[in-house]
């Protein structure tokens, strides 16, 4: 049976130290999902409700420079809110193992217990874990707080989240920009292929494979946009 990576030592040290660092690739999956679709959504409804090209690129570009901030900023808030939360905690557990060390290595060995260990193993690993600082600390709060070790950017969330909602989001605006034959038909293509591209891209992260994942975000997107224009096309009377 082939495995998804090696296991000897060496292999496993350099999986480790790529691995344990910040991904930000599902920033970059939100934002240009979010991007494609509303963007998308607003072409097609403008076209419904029957309007020119110039009112499409002046509503798409308007939605791509404050949809995407407003999206970033939000992405931002809310990352920093998981760092904020995290230093409170660390704050917390420094206090409480300055001021209460018996309670707190009790919590390390209850913690320990329900791993499975028992007897002099536990009370070694107990005694191993406390006499570090950084890892006792570390250790309560992945384990009391279910706390993730690895701390994202604010920053790095929220200008990942614009860019890709620029770039997704700026594909159904090409064919209008470029003032192409049909447009509506190519920005229905190429808006087709980023929903379909993003859901195979996100497949890495599932046990679907990539083509399944890719048409459903393909399905998603397109009916979103579906309904935009259906209801720019019933209102086109009041436009």
């Amino acid at each position: 049976m082939e495995l998804e990576h090696s296991h000897d030592a060496d292999a496993i040290t350099r999986r480790l130290a790529s691995e344990n660092k910040p991904n930000y690739t599902r920033d970059w999956v939100y934002g240009g999902i979010d991007g494609a679709v509303t963007t998308f959504a607003i072409v097609a409804g403008v076209v419904g409700a029957q309007l020119s090209s110039g009112i499409i690129l002046v509503l798409g570009i308007a939605n791509l420079l404050a949809d995407g901030f407003s999206m970033a900023a939000s992405n931002y808030s809310g990352t920093k809110t998981e760092v904020d939360d995290r230093a409170r905690l660390r704050e917390i557990e420094t206090k409480h193992i300055e001021h209460s060390p018996d309670g707190e290595r009790e919590e390390v060995r209850q913690i320990l217990r329900t791993k499975g260990m028992h007897g002099h193993v536990l009370e070694e690993a107990v005694q191993a874990i406390t006499s570090d600082r950084n890892i006792w600390i570390e250790m309560m709060l992945s384990d009391e707080y279910g706390l993730a070790s690895i701390v994202r950017s604010p920053w790095s969330a929220g200008i990942v989240t614009f860019v890709s909602f620029c770039i997704c989001g700026a594909v159904p605006l090409i064919p209008f920009l470029l003032q192409i034959d049909n447009a509506m038909v190519w920005a229905s293509f190429l808006t087709g292929a980023v929903f379909f591209g993003i859901g195979a891209i996100k497949s890495r992260w599932s046990l679907a494979p990539w083509w399944r994942s890719g048409l459903e975000t393909f399905f998603i997107g397109m009916l979103a946009a579906s309904v935009a224009y259906a209801v720019g096309y019933l209102l086109r009377d009041l436009a």
